[in-house]
């Protein structure tokens, strides 16, 4: 079978990136990705995840190639090897807090890494490029829900600032050489094959543990959360848009309504049928109080916005874990 489309996922061994990939080849395109494999988290989990594609290599839909996106050289090669109709850009150094003790690690991935997919981009003749931001973007903002026309200027954190400096630049390329790009706010994401490092990872081990789980902010927090599958539904969508009015685009991608914090914790709880005890602690530095996002503008052209309820993604996600993890 002739593949539909070539494209190359960088990140792939992430999160999301993982995630997208098994659809895509579902559907019949041919993936070419490529992540570094770093030690932020535990590589065993993503070199698991890598493993679960293996049935697309052997279909040659598949194909990956150990590189890092902050060195031009092995990117270059990629596009010389292949010709690339579109790339989506998931590879970064995740985390909020992780980037108030290695900022540096956010410039050289974040934004050498995304300068060096934009420039590989221009001289191939990519059709499109999808890239994720975050709704950490927002930052501090206090009206809700967080549109995409909100002024995004006062970030809180180096991982937002990182981002929002990819929608800038994105936006230079698209107007200087045509670029089609659209990036991609993510709202909270969540569900099976999730970053250790994420709340819902570390409540659910600690509930199972009997550790008590440190809310911060006393609890007061309320968020967007997305489940992995509506992310993963409205890039699909987004890939197949034939054209976009305008060559730059920025969409939210985030669950319908915001979920309180301590409303999270319960399904958690109700989901392992087990009770966890709580450390209530002030904000975290770099963190914000809220995330909403409007959708409408994502409803507008891919008629579709993420609507997986909370309690059906925790419980999907806790069977994972407890699958993947061993536990009883």
């Amino acid at each position: 079978m002739k593949p539909k489309l070539k494209i190359l996922v960088t990140g792939v061994a992430g999160f999301i990136g993982f995630h997208l990939t098994k659809r895509l080849c579902d559907e019949g395109h041919y993936v070419v990705g490529v992540d570094n494999l770093n030690d932020y988290y535990d590589v065993q989990l993503k070199k698991d995840r890598l493993a679960e594609l293996d049935v697309f290599i052997e279909s040659g839909l598949f194909d990956f190639q150990k590189i890092d996106i902050a060195d031009l050289s092995y990117l270059e090669a990629i596009f010389n090897e292949t010709k690339i109709d579109i790339v989506i850009n998931l590879a970064a150094q995740a985390g909020v807090r992780y980037s108030l003790e290695n900022p540096h690690e956010y410039i050289r991935s974040n934004v050498q890494g995304f300068m060096n997919i934009l420039e590989c981009c221009r001289h191939n003749n990519v059709r499109k490029l999808i890239y994720a931001s975050s709704s950490s973007v927002y930052g501090g903002n206090a009206k809700l829900p967080f549109s995409e026309s909100d002024r995004v200027d006062n970030p809180v954190s180096m991982y937002a600032a990182s981002k929002r400096s990819n929608e800038l630049m994105a936006h230079t390329y698209s107007h200087l050489f045509g670029l089609n790009t659209i990036g991609l706010r993510f709202f909270t994401v969540y569900g099976p094959w999730g970053r250790p490092d994420m709340a819902l990872n570390i409540f659910t081990k600690n509930i199972i543990e009997g550790k008590p789980l440190q809310i911060f902010n006393n609890g007061k927090h309320s968020r967007s959360f997305t489940y992995i599958d509506d992310i993963v539904e409205s890039i699909l969508k987004l890939l197949n848009v034939d054209s976009l009015e305008e060559k730059y685009s920025i969409f939210n991608i985030g669950g319908e309504n915001a979920i309180d914090l301590m409303d999270y914790v319960s399904v958690i709880e109700d989901a392992l049928s087990l009770k966890g005890t709580y450390d209530f602690l002030p904000m975290q530095l770099g963190d914000v109080e809220k995330t909403e996002a409007d959708l409408q503008n994502l409803r507008n052209i891919i008629d579709f916005s993420p609507k997986t309820n909370i309690t059906t993604g925790i419980n999907k996600f806790v069977d994972w874990f407890r699958l993947y993890y061993e536990i009883n």
